[in-house]
């Protein structure tokens, strides 16, 4: 299952979140911070994913709220992502 969490600070790195995560004794599998496609920037937020859904949402009961790099996270369950061609389709 995946998690989103978003408020991250600009400078957090894959390895900060493992280690957050692995202080509250939740290890997540896979971490992806986005990058903005034309500047390389973080864009303040990532995905986690965990082997199970009741470890996604320990996680995510540990974490919401929590104080990360000097930011307040907001974590909770990711949503699958919307298909924006779709949702422009036949507006001019």
């Amino acid at each position: 299952m995946r998690i989103f969490v978003g408020n991250l600070a600009w400078t957090a790195e894959a390895e900060d979140l493992q280690e957050f995560f692995s202080d509250l004794g939740i290890s997540p599998l896979k971490i992806d911070i986005p990058t903005d496609r034309e500047s390389g920037k973080k864009r303040g937020f990532a995905f986690l994913e965990f082997e199970s859904s009741e470890t996604a949402n320990a996680a995510i009961d540990a974490a919401n709220g929590q104080d990360f790099m000097g930011r307040t996270l907001n974590v909770n369950e990711a949503r699958p992502r919307e298909d924006h061609r779709s949702a422009t389709r036949g507006r001019r």
